[in-house]
């Protein structure tokens, strides 16, 4: 089943050329999953009595067309394909004269809160979002992304509380802003302040920052795309991958 939601470009997703920046691109999509799983019985409020939480492994987004501030827009998402430990969603976003300006797909696991561990996905858990057949990006299949070899620019970031989300570690999105924190200075302001910001996104996240974490967020441009690797500070700990491009 598809679940849609419509709503508006607020001044918190777009710059200062009032145009949807990709981390507000990205909260649409995020806020609309969570509706969906509060109507499936399995959303942040039911957290204390099912014991489970949903995190966030992967995101793969294109952006067609940069919406404006304050234009209506409708977002669509519905899950499919699941494995014992993971399920895709997928999200397409419409604007007011029902065109595509956004298609994305994302890969999510069930969480047990009392053993903080992966569990098994009950198929009476994924029933209750009527899973459906279509897929917006049919011929991609998330991979293992590579660290790069080699690292041309580093931003450190210390973990701060205004990042910790409902799972008590740093929200999906501000792994987002680290990583434009690590661009160089010529590439942020051609794909920021010159209005060309990157139309597609694919992120892998590993292992979780939490509060007081210190990371290491290293920059690399290999193959036309823009790759930051955000590292613990022992240089051992992977916590994600941003690709841009």
């Amino acid at each position: 089943m598809v679940f849609e939601h419509k709503s508006r470009v607020d001044i918190s997703k777009v710059n200062a050329n009032a145009d949807i920046t990709n981390k507000g691109m990205l909260s649409l999509l995020e806020n609309v999953a969570c509706m969906h799983s509060d109507k499936a019985g399995y959303g942040i409020r039911e957290i204390p009595l099912t014991h489970l939480s949903w995190v966030q492994l992967n995101w793969r987004v294109h952006i067609i067309r940069r919406l404006k501030y304050g234009e209506e827009v409708t977002v669509k998402t519905w899950a499919h394909t699941t494995t014992k430990v993971s399920t895709l969603r997928d999200f397409e976003v419409l604007d007011k004269d029902n065109k595509r300006v956004c298609i994305a797909t994302t890969r999510w696991t069930l969480t047990n809160i009392d053993t903080q561990g992966i569990t098994k996905i009950p198929d009476d858990v994924m029933q209750k979002y009527l899973p459906d057949v279509l897929r917006i990006m049919p011929d991609f299949e998330f991979k293992k992304l590579k660290e790069p070899d080699t690292f041309s620019n580093e931003y450190i970031y210390t973990t701060q509380r205004r990042d910790i989300d409902v799972n008590k570690h740093m929200h999906n999105l501000n792994y987002l802003d680290l990583a434009y924190e690590a661009l160089p200075e010529d590439v942020y302001n051609n794909a920021v302040l010159n209005n060309k910001d990157f139309e597609n996104i694919e992120i892998m996240y590993k292992t979780a920052i939490r509060l007081g974490d210190t990371s290491r967020c290293l920059y690399t441009f290999d193959e036309e795309k823009h790759i930051i690797t955000i590292k613990g500070m022992d240089e051992k700990t992977l916590h994600c991958i941003v690709e841009l491009w």
